[in-house]
């Protein structure tokens, strides 16, 4: 398994791990450089460090490229994780009312952040998620910022666990 990550060309290693961090290729390719692993479990804790790394400018890129959720007018053209992600928590699925209290929040979050709301959905449903989603949009600025970056972590190391099990 480990062998067909380690003999993948930069271009296709991009690829596949390109949108580890949503829109964030250059992660992955600054990875690529830090071949050879010793394991997937390498692999994923030195792309984690490379987005720990990085300024807290680059890292509110990172957020601000993160959809919203439950975007009705982007359901579907969303990149191809997190359109699996937000459909598999329902959110592309919701009713009218629920569509309409998820715009008001990603609105009234964003206006106050200057990021979008970001939160593994994965094992969540959208009830879940909209009770977690008026809680924080309570919060402040810095407690907020530093929940955006575990949540980005956290859907990195989903999608890298999701990415190992497919190579298996």
């Amino acid at each position: 398994m480990f062998n067909k990550i380690e003999n993948l060309s930069e271009i296709e290693f991009i690829e596949v791990f390109g949108n580890i961090f949503e829109n964030a290729s250059w992660i992955a390719k600054q990875l690529y450089k830090q071949k050879p692993f010793e394991n997937f479990k390498d692999l994923s804790k030195k792309m984690i460090s490379i987005f720990d790394e990085v300024d807290d400018q680059n890292k509110l890129k990172i957020l601000n490229s993160h959809p919203d959720l439950a975007d009705k007018t982007k359901v579907g053209s969303l990149t191809p994780d997190s359109n699996k992600e937000q459909s598999d928590a329902g959110l592309d699925k919701c009713s009218q009312t629920e569509f309409n209290e998820f715009k008001n929040l990603n609105v009234k979050y964003k206006n106050k952040f200057g990021f979008p709301f970001i939160i593994a959905v994965q094992g969540k449903n959208k009830s879940e998620i909209l009770i977690n989603f008026k809680k924080r949009v309570l919060s402040d600025q810095k407690i907020e910022f530093d929940e955006a970056i575990t949540q980005v972590k956290k859907i990195a190391n989903l999608r890298l666990e999701e990415l190992k099990n497919s190579f298996i």
